[in-house]
């Protein structure tokens, strides 16, 4: 049982915060720094998001008794969040700040770091799946399986970075835009089943027939 659980959240963290949601913010970024900053974007934004996540999973109860938040609730907020910034995708609308990718940058680092906040490191959805998946099960040994499972998410999106970096280099803003909003369609449909997740903890009765 509990190795099935696992699979299920290292699947749910696979789609939230996966490589192919990381992989395009590092795509915009890669055009305007060399090979050697990317790489240090890549090692330290990792890192912030392990921690951040462990934290998040360890923490996971103390936060939702302290601001009185259920399960229920995260998955509402969380789905309406995600719904969001998938429609902002779609639309071609970035969210967070604006960046003018010249060739001198003022610090390239702490630039990216920035642009990546929001997609990567502190991903709304992303902490929210792993508050809700610790909350499942009020042990420790949950916990680590919950942090094990999104530490594994964040070592396979480094290495696709590191991999794909020279591909990603070359790829064009025409095709970026068309995998923005491929990817924000399907985005949208994680944060709608997510929010569908909350109702259903709510008791609210969902069915897929047509009829009366």
């Amino acid at each position: 049982m509990s190795e099935l659980n696992l699979n299920s959240t290292f699947v749910t963290f696979f789609a939230v915060v996966g490589p192919p949601k990381v992989l395009l913010s590092y795509a915009h970024l890669s055009r305007s720094r060399s090979r050697q900053q990317m790489n240090r974007l890549v090692a330290l934004s990792s890192l912030l998001a392990a921690v951040v996540g462990v934290l998040m999973a360890f923490l996971a109860d103390t936060l939702t008794s302290f601001f009185h938040v259920s399960d229920e609730s995260l998955q509402l907020a969380g789905g309406v969040i995600f719904f969001l910034y998938a429609v902002g995708l779609v639309l071609g609308m970035h969210v967070g700040p604006t960046e003018d990718y010249s060739d001198e940058l003022r610090n390239p680092l702490a630039e990216g770091l920035r642009e990546l906040m929001l997609p990567y490191v502190a991903s709304p959805l992303a902490m929210t799946a792993v508050l809700v998946e610790s909350l499942t099960k009020d042990t420790w040994g949950w916990r680590f399986t919950v942090s094990g499972a999104y530490l594994a998410v964040v070592a396979i999106n480094a290495a696709c970075v590191l991999l794909l970096a020279p591909l990603l280099r070359r790829t064009q803003q025409t095709s970026l835009e068309v995998l923005s909003r491929l990817l924000g369609l399907l985005l949208a449909a994680v944060g709608v089943e997510l929010f569908l997740n909350g109702l259903v903890g709510l008791g609210v009765h969902l069915t897929s027939s047509g009829g009366h």
